[in-house]
């Protein structure tokens, strides 16, 4: 079983810059892909950005930019710089861990919590 927590949310002004961190704990082993998805207060669950073993960084198109998506692989965690922060930036953002793609089945966190004041 793996846990999934992000941590890093919180209330910032637009312009700002907030990092946020994933850490993937339990018996981790095998993880290929670790990613970002964020839920919105009037938008569906969209992928922001994912790391793959063997494939590299990978970004929503229209996020492209401000978003930076890192990993500590020996650590099982990742991180989400988000620079330029706009109103709606604003939402609930989760963590996703699979043992394939991104886009398999796989662990969420409970998810952290970004508000951006305008």
């Amino acid at each position: 079983q793996v846990q999934v927590a992000e941590s890093g949310g919180r209330t910032v002004e637009t312009g700002e810059s907030i990092l946020l961190t994933c850490v993937a704990s339990g018996s981790p082993t095998s993880i290929a892909a670790m990613g970002w998805f964020r839920l919105g207060p009037t938008t569906q669950r969209e992928y922001v950005a994912s790391v793959t073993l063997g494939a590299g960084s990978d970004y929503a198109e229209s996020l492209k930019g401000r978003f930076t998506i890192s990993r500590d692989e020996a650590a099982n965690t990742i991180y989400l710089q988000i620079d330029a922060l706009k109103p709606e930036d604003t939402g609930i953002y989760y963590c996703k861990v699979s043992f394939a793609s991104i886009w398999s089945p796989g662990y969420w966190g409970p998810g952290t919590t970004v508000t951006v004041s305008s």
